[in-house]
């Protein structure tokens, strides 16, 4: 234990200590994480804290998991280039939103919880399709079971990126505080970048780890982590330099990492512009911020723009030898190759492949020549050779 730990540490260490739940536990030990001196000396003691942490939400998911056997859950079936969920507290103007940027059939009331289960809607821009799906409002606790939490917040972990809508006519930054814990509470790390730790477990061979200059903490706490998580027997790569606390986040196979953007709805509301520049302030360095009203329709195509660029997509347009490019592009994860456009033409394009003709921004000049591995950009035209 540290000696120079502070008041709030201790009172939450006590809280801890006096917890009888696995929710009472979590937000004890988030509130010792919180005020935990951030130096060299208490580095282990973060990390047994994170450690903590991640064990009791994954024994708090196993007790749900037995408690709801066959029961309710939500899911909804991916569709388009990508999913993006429209994530926030109640009352925020998702519905709205979906119904402005999507023509989706959904009930739009000025009440909480009008939505009660996700509705998802088609996003029709820059000639791909994108799924935005709206998730009903996020309450605070959800993560630990309060709300239907649970099961909104697996639908979160299962999107490819996250748009969280607040309401610039409430305290956004207060509204973004709580998002922000439940999506950790579940795991999901919101625009955070996984350590480049790659793990591959073998049959036998014991630990070996390339690149242990990187990882800046004791080898031991590395050793004793990795028994915690039951392997015995790996090839590790540290590809670039780690903080134990890095480093048990690789290891954790429960989080997520999702692209997040912020979209600040009700920017016509009275006190709105005050609160969007305490946004910016505060969260402007982390999360693009674009402000929207739903109700007028205002900034809606700036919007359209971002969710585009959120998703990680681009548009490959194929075209035949002496023909004009083919409509609709095929859409692609940005830094897809030939070769993942051939798989997704044809299996005979993938397994005969020669090579293929390029216009556009990845190429030097029009038709270029490339081979399977050529990384393509939005708005490229190929023209595929096969035997």
């Amino acid at each position: 234990m540290p000696t120079n730990v502070t008041a709030e540490y201790l009172a939450a260490e006590e809280e801890y200590r006096n917890a009888k739940t696995i929710p009472e536990k979590i937000r004890a030990l988030e509130k010792m994480y919180a005020t935990v001196p951030k130096h060299k000396g208490t580095e282990k003691l973060r990390l047994q804290i994170k450690r903590k942490l991640a064990e009791l939400r994954r024994e708090l998911e196993k007790q749900r998991a037995q408690k709801k056997g066959g029961g309710y859950s939500f899911s909804v079936r991916k569709e388009g280039a990508a999913q993006i969920v429209l994530a926030g507290l109640p009352n925020v103007g998702k519905s709205s939103l979906l119904k402005a940027l999507t023509n989706a059939d959904v009930d739009v009331a000025n009440y909480a919880f009008t939505t009660v289960e996700p509705i998802p809607g088609m996003m029709h821009h820059k000639d791909v399709q994108i799924q935005l799906v709206e998730v009903p409002g996020l309450v605070e606790g959800a993560a630990l079971g309060k709300g239907m939490g649970p099961q909104l917040l697996s639908v979160i972990r299962n999107a490819d990126a996250i748009a969280i809508v607040v309401d610039l006519s409430q305290d956004p930054v207060k509204q973004m505080e709580i998002l922000l814990r439940e999506f950790e509470r579940a795991g999901i790390k919101v625009n955070k970048r996984k350590p480049r730790v790659e793990i591959k477990r073998t049959a036998s061979g014991g630990i070996v780890i390339n690149g242990s200059e990187n990882i800046k903490g004791d080898m031991r706490e590395v050793m004793r982590m990795l028994r915690e998580e039951r392997i015995h027997s790996a090839e590790i790569t540290v590809k670039e330099p780690v903080t134990l606390e890095e480093f048990a986040d690789a290891l954790d196979e429960s989080l997520v990492w999702k692209r997040a953007i912020i979209v600040a709805n009700k920017g016509d509301a009275p006190g709105s512009k005050e609160n969007y520049e305490r946004l910016i302030k505060t969260y402007g360095d982390r999360f693009k911020i674009v402000p929207v009203s739903a109700r007028r329709k205002i900034n809606l195509d700036k919007l359209k723009d971002e969710l585009y660029e959120l998703a990680g997509i681009i548009r490959v347009f194929t075209k035949s030898p002496g023909e004009e490019p083919a409509y609709p592009p095929v859409a692609l994860k940005k830094g897809s190759t030939v070769m993942d456009l051939a798989e997704r033409i044809h299996k005979d394009f993938a397994k005969n492949f020669r090579y293929a003709r390029v216009w556009g921004k990845s190429v030097k000049f029009p038709g270029q020549r490339v081979g399977a591995d050529h990384v393509l950009e939005d708005g490229d035209i190929v023209e595929i050779h096969a035997r």
